[in-house]
């Protein structure tokens, strides 16, 4: 199986694309590992569909599915163009619903992406240990806290982020607006059990949450742990973002050498 590698705002994701679907939730624990396998947050698998220019299985790095990833849509946006699944423009079937995606740009290091994520769903906000949070589904569901100074944002797991994970099976976002248009941010989530570079469906709960609570502008910049800032803008009550695709490289998951001489590499 050839698998190649993207990455978006420090996400990166191991994209094939397959004829036929199955459980591949142990091959995505195998080639996610990243001392054991070849390293991802996620694995994805692109399958044919008769209305939508492809449908996707999206597991993520313990194995478990997911039905969005919003960094994800934009790597296989580029990797559906690249390799000739889909037009510039185009839509894909994922477990949230439909989505939208268009390849802005290409670059020698990939492309900028747009993806529109949909209407999100605004749930309820939340009292917890004296604390306002608000619990969102942007295709996934979300918790968000703001805090006041951007040094309050944690840069490694904290008990709280691992408890709230687990009581509402939720990530969970922490966030600070540093003014009227940026907002910088970190989430913990759910199948990686650990704070990731960025999260896609994690902004825009946040850029929904500031918007709807903070006064946020329509168009707003987010800046994640890898510092790759996006650019969240809302189209009537849609909520869309772009940025850099990065294509890493091409790699052949390990049961595709069986029956080759070991001598021969």
């Amino acid at each position: 199986m050839l698998l190649h590698k993207y990455c978006a705002s420090g996400n990166d994701f191991l994209i094939t694309h397959q004829f036929t679907p199955q459980d591949r939730s142990a091959l995505a624990k195998e080639v996610c590992d990243r001392h054991y396998g070849f390293g991802a947050d996620g694995l994805v698998v692109l399958l044919p569909h008769s209305e939508h220019a492809y449908t996707w299985e999206f597991y993520n790095a313990d194995g478990s599915c997911a039905s969005m990833c919003g960094n994800a849509s934009r790597c296989v946006g580029l990797y559906a163009y690249h390799q000739g699944l889909a037009s510039l423009k185009h839509t894909f079937l994922s477990g949230a619903g439909v989505i939208s995606l268009e390849v802005l740009s290409l670059n020698p290091q990939g492309g900028i992406v747009q993806s529109n994520l949909g209407v999100p769903k605004r749930l309820e906000s939340l009292q917890l240990e004296g604390q306002t949070w608000h619990l969102l589904d942007t295709g996934v569901p979300h918790l968000v806290h703001f805090v006041d100074h951007p040094n309050k944002i944690p840069t490694h797991k904290t008990p709280q982020m691992q408890a709230l994970r687990t009581r509402f099976n939720a990530n969970v976002n922490i966030a600070c607006i540093t003014d009227s248009h940026t907002i910088r941010l970190a989430t913990y989530e759910r199948g990686v059990e650990d704070i990731t570079l960025a999260c896609g469906t994690g902004m825009a709960a946040v850029f929904v949450a500031a918007r709807k609570e903070h006064h946020l502008t329509p168009q707003a910049t987010l800046i994640p742990p890898s510092g790759e800032a996006l650019n969240w803008y809302l189209k009537g009550h849609e909520v869309c973002f772009k940025g850099q695709v990065h294509f890493i490289g091409f790699i052949l998951e390990k049961p595709a050498f069986k029956g080759y001489r070991a001598d021969l590499f």
